[in-house]
């Protein structure tokens, strides 16, 4: 599985986004930031996962991102970090209707939290780490717990069955 993710990471290299939202440049330097933001942030590695794999669809196709990149982790990771990555732009696109479908949910949370950290890493300068160095602490930090085999499900979008 490390190499699956490297391979989607490597390919957001280069891969350059509107200089109006992002000025740090390319995907790979951007999905680093957002990783590193969530590393700090909080121990929860799914999280984490999230944050760094947030824009991996943005190699096939950048409007449909968001999509292209849960199906492409979708069966690898945890679904609980595909469902995030599929709607990382909820808040953006439909904000109230995000939020009061989610009201009182850990998935408005955590949504909320990926949001804050997709819109902070948009420095041009920020410090990043190579992409094999996040992966790497990811798996040393047990990474298996992660994928599909062996985590929580996807939150669901009933409010009263959300165990996320």
């Amino acid at each position: 599985m490390y190499s699956d993710l490297l391979e989607l990471l490597s390919a957001l290299d280069g891969v350059q986004q509107s200089p109006r939202f992002h000025p740090e440049g390319d995907a790979l330097f951007h999905s680093l930031q957002v990783y590193e933001l969530a590393r700090h942030a909080t121990p929860d590695r799914a999280l984490w996962a999230a944050a760094l794999l947030h824009d991996v669809g943005k190699a096939v196709d950048s409007a449909d991102h968001a999509q292209i990149g849960a199906e492409l982790l979708e069966g690898m990771v945890s679904p609980r970090i595909v469902w995030l990555v599929r709607h990382h732009l909820d808040l953006l696109e439909a904000p109230a209707r995000t939020k009061r479908r989610l009201r009182g949910t850990a998935a408005l949370h955590d949504l909320q939290r990926v949001r804050a950290w997709d819109v902070g890493g948009r420095k041009p300068h920020a410090s990043v780490p190579q992409v094999e160095e996040a992966l790497e602490t990811l798996f040393a930090k047990g990474f298996e717990t992660l994928t599909a085999e062996h985590c929580e499900p996807a939150p669901t979008t009933d409010h009263e069955e959300s165990h996320f």
